[in-house]
């Protein structure tokens, strides 16, 4: 016997998923890690669908920071907001 006593199975695949592991996916898009000195907030920011920048807003404050996409740019994934 199984050591489950439930008798039913909850089916969530009309919930309108697209079954797609979410960790999966985040893994593989780029992204930078930006802290914001101003309000002492670390941010992860992607892409935009562009593929042209990326766009970092303070949560806090609104400040916004602009990193451009590239040839001869940085391998840095990790960068301060004064």
């Amino acid at each position: 016997m199984n050591g489950d006593p439930r008798d039913y199975k909850l089916d969530i695949s009309s919930l309108g998923g697209t079954g797609a592991d979410p960790r999966k996916s985040s893994e593989t898009r780029p992204f930078l890690s930006v802290i914001f000195e101003c309000c002492n907030v670390y941010q992860r920011v992607y892409r935009n669908p562009a593929d042209t920048q990326y766009v970092a807003r303070c949560p806090r404050c609104g400040r916004t920071a602009y990193f451009p996409v590239g040839q001869g740019g940085t391998a840095n994934r990790f960068f301060r907001v004064r």
